[in-house]
């Protein structure tokens, strides 16, 4: 089986266009025990206000069983929290791992290299992505993972909003969460997916699983001006405040970040402002917020919106 790898090295700033030239293709590894994920997230506003729209699909082999499944969520800024249908676990008959196995509620089509499309009739919905070009890669022991981020649009109950999507690629072999157990696979996991009004996309996460960290690293990110990539140096991320869940852990609720670029010292301050528990298990959870905040970058401040998750 065949995907796509880009070829994009971190320190390089590369435009949306030019960074598609590079791709090349590259195999799977050949394991019976694989996990694949593709996770996007989209912002996008019209004349009724900014939508938040982020869907996860997971696939992964485990001898002869293969699994899929998709979380699926959605935030207006003036209902709250929408409910949407798809979220959980379905069937992957023709065992595919390479793109996302089509389930009734959501089907995609196309690859990020050339753009995507992905539609959801029971949810009226309908997002088209232009193609996304790499902003950060990294590998390890056969796994990769990368993030993208590229222009977007969402029809959705009548609307047609205008945005940006996020777009977040992770494969590792020699594991499968939908088939397995690990203990402490996540930990303290903060991803922040944030588009800059009249500047671009910043994506960070913070996280402390030494599982992961060899391929999605502790703390790590980019920042898109103009659809131009520019990497994070010395990133910093700083927890200013937190709210108690039901359990023994609590959510953090704002950020402040820290970094420099080719244009300097670059900063953020990041708040939730409506916050969603999607499960709990008393010692830990997993949650999702709608982040406002300002972005400062080459002496001008911007706002921002957009989502954070949460697995503590």
């Amino acid at each position: 089986m065949w995907v796509l790898n880009w070829g994009f090295y971190p320190s390089l700033s590369v435009g949306e266009e030019s960074s598609l030239a590079t791709f090349e293709e590259f195999s799977l590894p050949d394991t019976s025990l694989l996990y694949v994920s593709d996770y996007l997230s989209f912002v996008g506003e019209d004349s009724q206000g900014r939508v938040a729209f982020a869907l996860d699909n997971n696939r992964g082999q485990d001898g002869e069983t293969w699994q899929a499944e998709h979380f699926v969520v959605l935030h207006d800024e003036h209902e709250g929290w929408v409910s949407l249908q798809g979220s959980g676990s379905y069937e992957n008959p023709t065992h595919e791992l390479q793109t996302i196995p089509p389930s009734s509620f959501f089907h995609i089509e196309g690859v990020p290299r050339t753009g995507m499309s992905i539609y959801s009739s029971p949810n009226n919905l309908t997002l088209s992505i232009k193609p996304i070009p790499i902003r950060l890669s990294r590998e390890h022991e056969g796994g990769r993972y990368w993030l993208g981020s590229a222009a977007a649009q969402l029809q959705w109950n009548g609307r047609t909003l205008q945005g940006r999507v996020i777009y977040e690629y992770f494969m590792m072999p020699g594991f499968n969460r939908l088939s397995r157990t690990y203990w402490g696979l996540w930990k303290h996991f903060q991803g922040l997916y944030v588009v800059v009004e009249g500047l671009g996309d910043l994506y960070v996460h913070s996280q402390e699983s030494d599982m992961m960290a060899p391929l999605v690293g502790t703390v790590s990110g980019f920042l898109a001006v103009q659809g131009k990539t520019q990497s994070l140096q010395a990133l910093q991320v700083t927890l200013f405040d937190h709210n108690q869940a039901w359990g023994l852990y609590r959510w953090p609720s704002a950020w402040g970040l820290n970094w420099v670029n080719k244009s300097g010292a670059g900063r953020a301050q990041l708040e939730i402002q409506e916050f969603k528990t999607m499960g709990n298990w008393g010692i830990g959870g997993f949650g999702m917020g709608i982040v406002h905040g300002i972005v400062h970058y080459n002496g001008k401040d911007y706002p921002a919106y957009g989502f954070a998750e949460l697995i503590m």
